[in-house]
């Protein structure tokens, strides 16, 4: 029998709920990952999956050339994020959003705009199906401004955040406001030099 009353869930939760059931209805499997082993940042891959997986907010500071970039996203791959929603992963610059999309679709062996893809202005290489969305931080920020619970995303790792762009600044406010109403969110911030305290 139906229920008479059926408990109406908050708008926010309707629309988190919506969002990710639409994203676990994805075809596509999830790829299999593997890290590039000689990289530092590999190395400590099990400590940083459980921080993760254990934690709302992570802080990640590494040195240049660790492998923060490449490999966090695919360590949070591993952990079994961007089902619920995609990965978005944040770059200051267009050219480097492209070419780490780049180079993490050849290291998991998918086709650049599968997977794994990019958007950035002017220019985007994606699939709603996708895991992993590398993007510049005006992409994400601009989002905010259709979807401010940003309903695309499980995930979302700010990388670079020592520049400290305006739009760096902007991102990192907005997202402190919405974990507090998106627990199911996950986010990572990475720096080659950031003050973690």
């Amino acid at each position: 029998a139906a229920r008479k009353n059926p408990k109406k869930l908050p708008p926010i939760l309707n629309a988190i709920e919506q969002s990710q059931l639409a994203y676990m209805n994805r075809s596509e499997q999830v790829p299999q990952v593997e890290l590039v082993a000689d990289l530092p940042i590999s190395q400590q891959a099990d400590k940083i999956s459980q921080t993760i997986k254990d934690n709302q907010v992570t802080i990640i500071a590494g040195e240049t050339g660790s492998g923060k970039t490449t490999q966090i996203p695919k360590i949070c791959l591993q952990a079994g994020l961007g089902r619920a929603g995609q990965i978005a992963c944040t770059q200051p610059r267009r050219i480097a959003a492209k070419s780490v999309a780049q180079r993490v679709a050849d290291e998991i062996n998918v086709p650049l705009g599968q997977a794994v893809g990019y958007q950035v202005r002017f220019d985007e290489k994606f699939s709603q199906d996708g895991y992993i969305r590398f993007m510049t931080d005006g992409i994400l920020l601009q989002q905010t401004l259709r979807d401010k619970w940003l309903n695309d995303y499980d995930t979302i790792i700010i990388d670079e955040a020592h520049e400290r762009s305006l739009n760096i600044d902007f991102l990192l406010g907005f997202i402190k406001q919405l974990i507090v109403h998106r627990q199911d969110l996950k986010v990572v911030i990475t720096s080659a030099t950031i003050d973690t305290e």
